[in-house]
């Protein structure tokens, strides 16, 4: 009912909307309508309550919830249904838990902020509430479980397609990192549910740090992380961001689905790499190697060439890799 009346007053602009009107519309008591308008207020909006006139939306928070977003959504199952919190410690944990119990195809968590927000091979991500856009998103894909890496391909294509849509040119540190001025803005991790030859679930979690201020960072992460506002000097829309990411991760995952190709993804990760022709450490467990990485093949495998010539492809996820003086 809040979200009915919500969408009341967004289509009346700048219009009053009287009590009576909503409630006629909706079939609510005059109570019960401004019990609704208290909880909206307390929430963030700014509405306006004026004796005979009714009510205005004066402006909305920045939140992240669907109310928010559909405006800049348009996709035909991801993000159809969202479950927002205010609070949360890790947006993957609430995914897969919510997986597990059958929510359904495309499901979309998201948080305004996280308290024990997980990066991968478990290191911890910082994520300050309404400053970034921390989500993820229940996948039920038919395919191999040995080719569930490539959906971080596909996603990390989709968040630097979506940045450079409104004008932020970012790179791909393979395979799920997204990087700006050589430090981290957002970071992708992919976690399967499965057997052998079937996957249950995939929970596909994006966390970008979007408006952090420097200051914000905790000393051991200010050298090698920053933020979309710092980058760029303003304020980034978190809202416009969230959907074109939604939209564009769902028209490449379904290009991935449809043609069994992860080519259109490549395509973007390739070309904004920040690997491709650059030395790199591959660290493996305890050891690491030197080589070069020259390509990305049409599997999503990074392509080393090593000291002695020898040229192997490299999965996503059995490696970690950095530049040999930093990293990127």
């Amino acid at each position: 009912m809040k979200e009915n009346i919500l969408n009341l007053l967004k289509e009346s602009g700048d219009s009053f909307i009287s009590g009576q009107f909503i409630s006629e519309k909706l079939g609510v008591t005059r109570t019960a309508i401004w019990k609704y308008m208290n909880t909206l207020k307390e929430e963030g909006y700014e509405i306006e309550s004026v004796s005979k006139k009714g009510y205005r939306l004066i402006c909305s928070p920045d939140i992240l919830t669907f109310s928010e977003i559909k405006e800049y959504l348009n996709t035909k199952f991801i993000g159809k249904k969202f479950i927002h919190f205010d609070s949360i410690d890790s947006t993957n944990t609430k995914a897969k838990e919510l997986a597990s119990l059958g929510e359904e195809n495309g499901t979309v968590i998201i948080s305004e902020e996280q308290t024990g927000g997980r990066g991968r091979l478990g290191r911890n991500w910082c994520s300050p509430k309404g400053k970034g856009i921390w989500l993820s998103i229940i996948l039920k894909p038919d395919i191999d479980p040995m080719n569930i890496a490539k959906i971080t391909q596909v996603a990390g294509a989709a968040v630097c397609k979506s940045l450079l849509d409104i004008g932020i040119t970012t790179y791909i540190k393979w395979p799920n990192d997204i990087i700006i001025n050589s430090k981290k803005v957002c970071g992708i991790l992919t976690e399967m549910s499965g057997e052998l030859n079937m996957v249950n679930y995939v929970v596909l979690g994006i966390g970008i740090n979007v408006n952090i201020d420097a200051e914000e960072f905790p000393e051991d992460l200010k050298e090698i992380a920053t933020s979309l506002k710092i980058e760029q000097e303003k304020t980034i829309n978190r809202k416009e961001l969230t959907g074109r990411i939604l939209n564009n991760f769902e028209l490449l995952y379904r290009n991935f689905l449809n043609t069994s190709s992860l080519s259109a993804s490549v395509k973007i990760c390739k070309k904004h790499s920040i690997l491709l022709g650059r030395e790199i450490k591959i660290i493996n467990r305890n050891t690491s190697t030197l080589g070069k990485a020259i390509d990305i093949d049409n599997e999503g495998r990074l392509i080393v060439q090593y000291e002695n010539g020898e040229t192997e492809a490299v999965i996503s996820g059995e490696v970690s890799i950095r530049g040999l003086c930093g990293y990127v």
